[in-house]
């Protein structure tokens, strides 16, 4: 699959008193580049899409700011028979700030894993 694109700006509400972007706010970007990734890619082979994070790990290397435009770009890394794995990064002006990795299961109604559909899981790898 191609890398997703997500573009994003920084705002007040985002930054904490000095100005930079709260360490928190990553996970929640990070969740709106992946459900606008998953609304592209999987809604139309999917509609009850059970995917739900297992797992996060954030390596922060370079501070965002009040005001700072930046991109989040998605890539899947795996895809398994009841589970995705993804990398994040913040990407400002061609330079890192900070990479997300982390796997989302597949869950039944019951919220129990299951084998993802094979639709699904199409097109997810591709």
């Amino acid at each position: 699959m191609k890398t997703h694109k997500f573009k994003f700006s920084v705002a007040y509400a985002d930054t904490d008193t000095g100005g930079i972007m709260y360490h928190g706010r990553y996970i929640e970007i990070a969740e709106r580049a992946r459900m606008n990734w998953l609304g592209k890619n999987a809604r139309p082979v999917a509609t009850d899409v059970g995917l739900v994070i297992r797992n996060l790990s954030i390596q922060y290397m370079r501070p965002l700011f009040l005001a700072d435009e930046f991109v989040v770009e998605t890539n899947v890394t795996a895809v398994g028979a009841a589970s995705v794995s993804v990398e994040q990064k913040f990407v400002k002006n061609n330079e890192i700030c900070a990479i997300l990795t982390g796997t989302a299961a597949y869950l039944n109604a019951d919220g129990r894993p299951t084998r993802m559909p094979d639709v699904l899981a199409q097109a997810l790898g591709n």
